[in-house]
């Protein structure tokens, strides 16, 4: 994983947006029914249990709820007025020469000579660990992909929340547009991500740029799936058939199993990526043998005896990534919950946990004490998500923590997402 942090699109309030009181819209009984409240949806990370009941308090004036609710309607609404968006509009091709190939280019690398007419790329480029090059978000469909997940994300959880079909409707488009319909969609394939100019036309580690997000999309699916109006029976057949050849490429392909033998969060974001997707096209078994497999192949190399994380540790952005592939494991945990395996109770020869894990960032992320590596820029709040979803566990010191965590830009919505995202993304 790669790149300078910033924060999520559509996670940041503007601040006159911030100044306006907004009143969450309950719904009525009529669009309550509408919404799909009395279904739980199939959720593959999310419990679809605890969205269920959480719409019930929610509808019972929860106040708790409402201020989540409140952050998660400005974000939806700000959504409304953006997108759709395509792989097809980028100003060229993907190296196959074909327009519905995703494409990104490698964000730590940087031209190391000048640009002439004779070396228009400035090659040959060369490595800067943690500073990320901004001619990444031009030309590509890294930005736009980005766009796509937390738009869906967040509208399909407004949706389901208020009932206003707006927001189902709208996040339909943007998931017809970039999956399903023939003349915009992406092909299920990352053959060219992370491309580095006059070097490597794509690369393994560019699975990443989905691997790190995507399941939230499944997510947001299994919410639309509940009955959202402008979300058709054609839609969820195709997005089904993409994911489908989505996760028979991951498994199959040079660069799937090039990034499926990776040692760091790579390797870990991979596995999480498989399991879901497994879990959301019907094969439980993969799903349940990944997480089991997880144990001795991630947590016993990746996790020392106290609960730091070696590989992550050595990157000069260490906070930001030992609480990006404590997202990974956690969410892969939850995964593992509708598979019948508890990744949280798993102890290694060495005492390794997930719980330790955690801890070990719980001085810093509660602010009682300074991360001790290096870290170009840090952000508190990384770790809030991987907290409460420790605490959630049954993890004590993470319980205790909670009440003293920072809250990300544009509030914590952790009651009605109870599912951990890298709140401090990066792009790359």
């Amino acid at each position: 994983m790669t790149g300078r942090p910033r924060r999520r699109p559509g996670v940041l309030l503007t601040a006159a947006a911030a100044c306006v009181a907004v009143l969450l819209p309950i719904a009525s009984s009529q669009a309550a029914a509408a919404s799909g409240s009395h279904r739980v949806p199939k959720t593959v990370v999310i419990d679809g249990s605890r969205l269920q009941q959480a719409k019930v308090r929610l509808g019972h004036g929860d106040p708790a709820l409402r201020k989540a609710a409140r952050s998660l309607v400005v974000r939806a609404d700000g959504w409304l007025g953006q997108g759709p968006w395509t792989v097809v509009d980028k100003p060229k091709p993907a190296p196959s020469g074909d327009m519905h190939d995703y494409l990104s280019q490698a964000p730590y690398w940087w031209p190391s000579q000048p640009k002439t007419p004779e070396n228009p790329w400035g090659c040959p480029y060369v490595q800067r660990d943690g500073e990320r090059n901004p001619e990444v978000d031009t030309g590509t469909d890294r930005p736009d992909i980005g766009k796509v997940v937390n738009s869906v994300t967040t509208l399909s959880l407004a949706w389901y929340y208020t009932g206003k079909k707006q927001y189902a409707a709208h996040a339909s488009k943007i998931l017809r547009t970039w999956f399903v319909d023939p003349a915009t969609r992406m092909n299920p394939n990352l053959n060219h991500g992370q491309f580095i100019p006059c070097k490597y036309d794509g690369r393994a580690i560019g699975i990443i740029d989905f691997s790190q997000q995507y399941t939230s999309v499944l997510d947001a699916i299994a919410i639309l799936d509940t009955g959202a109006p402008g979300w058709s029976k054609g839609d969820r057949a195709g997005i089904r058939a993409w994911n489908t050849a989505f996760l028979d490429w991951l498994v199959n392909s040079r660069f799937g199993k090039d990034e499926a033998a990776a040692k760091n969060n790579h390797g870990t974001f991979h596995d999480m990526q498989v399991a879901a997707l497994a879990l959301a096209t019907g094969d439980k078994e993969l799903a349940r043998k990944v997480v089991l497999d997880a144990r001795a192949k991630r947590i016993d190399p990746q996790i020392a005896a106290d609960g730091s994380q070696p590989q992550e540790l050595a990157r000069t952005r260490s906070w930001h990534y030992s609480t990006f592939d404590l997202v990974a494991y956690t969410r892969l945990a939850a995964i593992g919950s509708h598979a019948g395996v508890d990744l949280w109770a798993y102890r290694g020869p060495q005492g390794q946990s997930l719980f330790k894990a955690v801890d070990y960032l719980l001085p810093a992320a509660t602010g009682s004490a300074a991360w001790p590596h290096p870290e170009l820029e840090f952000y508190r709040y990384a770790a809030s998500d991987v907290v409460h979803a420790a605490a959630d566990a049954g993890d004590v010191g993470a319980r205790a923590a909670v009440l003293r965590l920072e809250a990300p830009p544009g509030g914590d919505v952790w009651a009605l997402r109870p599912a951990a995202e890298q709140l401090d993304s990066i792009a790359g």
